[in-house]
């Protein structure tokens, strides 16, 4: 494998992190589906089975129980009128452990879910810009002659 030159760019490179807009509008119908496909997604990777999920979910919330047709009704796009809420998804998303979903909520408000030690990473990267941005700035100021007026000389 041969290694890139520092200065060339790979412009496929897609970014860890990225850059996104707020929508416009919120879609419901475009977000809902998004949502009920992602959640669908997150039990066919799960290594629980649906019943096990509805239990560990049952288990988070406190209650009694939470049915296999009540997650087959969260993520069955036909069903509209079954949204799920937000302290059940928090319970769904534990019980899957697909803590991606989260990003996939917020994504349409332009925000980027950042998990552990990824804010941290963030905070660095922020540090290292405003250290860059003053170190201009005394560089502007370095450049100019400083004339110093002494009296009685």
């Amino acid at each position: 494998m041969s290694k890139r030159h520092p200065g060339q760019f790979d412009l496929f490179l897609k970014p860890i992190f990225p850059t996104r807009a707020p929508a416009g509008q919120i879609d419901l119908q475009r977000f809902r589906a998004r949502l009920k496909r992602a959640m669908a997604q997150a039990i066919r990777e799960c290594p629980h089975d649906r019943p096990t999920i509805a239990a560990r979910m049952a288990q988070y919330l406190g209650i009694p129980a939470v049915t296999k047709a009540a997650l087959d009704a969260y993520t069955a796009e036909s069903k509209e009128t079954h949204d799920i809420s937000l302290v059940r998804f928090k319970a769904f998303v534990r019980a899957t452990g697909a803590v991606w979903l989260w990003d996939l909520v917020v994504s349409d408000d332009g925000l980027t879910m950042l998990e552990g030690d990824e804010a941290r990473l963030a905070e660095i990267a922020r540090l290292q810009q405003e250290q860059r941005e003053r170190a201009a700035e005394l560089k502007a100021l370095l450049a100019v002659p400083v004339n110093i007026r002494r009296r009685g000389r």
